[in-house]
């Protein structure tokens, strides 16, 4: 992995800020229309592909362990998802890693390896644990979480005023 500026590259992917480009912005539309997206989502985006993301580029600017990103497939410039590692609404400083890919892309290990790429620049850079939240039946983040090394820690109604499947990955220990 690889980081120039506000990416990261893994062997595959290229995890870059969204932008309002036209084919991003088509992208963002279509990911964020679709059911079988949406509905582990709690519903389509309420704001518009622009302020998306305009939102995504305000998560924590002078805090480089968090961003909102897309995640390009390296060589295609297809952009297979988004990737996040940011602050858990209403918490006491937990952080959430995430990630939501288009179908097309579903099935290829894309989520792990952009995850694992997130997560590991978080933990670099102090962060001791990280966090993921998923709807109860997702049965392909749930999978993500478990290639992650995540552990569960049963159904919570934390965040995001919904039950939600709790997973979390402690930092590794610093040998000295």
């Amino acid at each position: 992995m690889t980081a120039g500026g506000s990416e990261l590259r893994t062997a595959r992917l290229c995890l870059r800020p969204w932008t309002t480009r036209r084919d991003d912005l088509a992208r963002l539309i279509d990911l964020y229309s679709r059911e079988e997206v949406t509905r582990w989502l709690g519903g389509t985006p309420a704001v518009t592909p622009l302020e998306l993301v305009a939102r995504w580029a305000a998560v924590h600017p002078a805090d480089t362990r968090f961003a909102v990103r897309a995640i390009e497939v390296l060589g295609s410039g297809v952009v297979a998802g988004t990737v996040l590692l940011k602050p858990l609404p209403d918490g006491v400083g937990e952080v959430e890693v995430g990630w939501h890919l288009h179908p097309d892309a579903w099935g290829h290990g894309y989520a792990t390896e952009a995850a694992r790429a997130v997560i590991e620049r978080g933990f670099a850079a102090g962060l001791p644990e990280v966090y993921a939240v998923v709807r109860p039946g997702n049965t392909r983040s749930l999978a993500v979480c478990r290639r992650l090394g995540m552990q569960p820690l049963g159904r919570m109604r934390r965040w995001y005023d919904v039950e939600l499947e709790v997973h979390r990955l402690m930092a590794p220990a610093v040998v000295e």
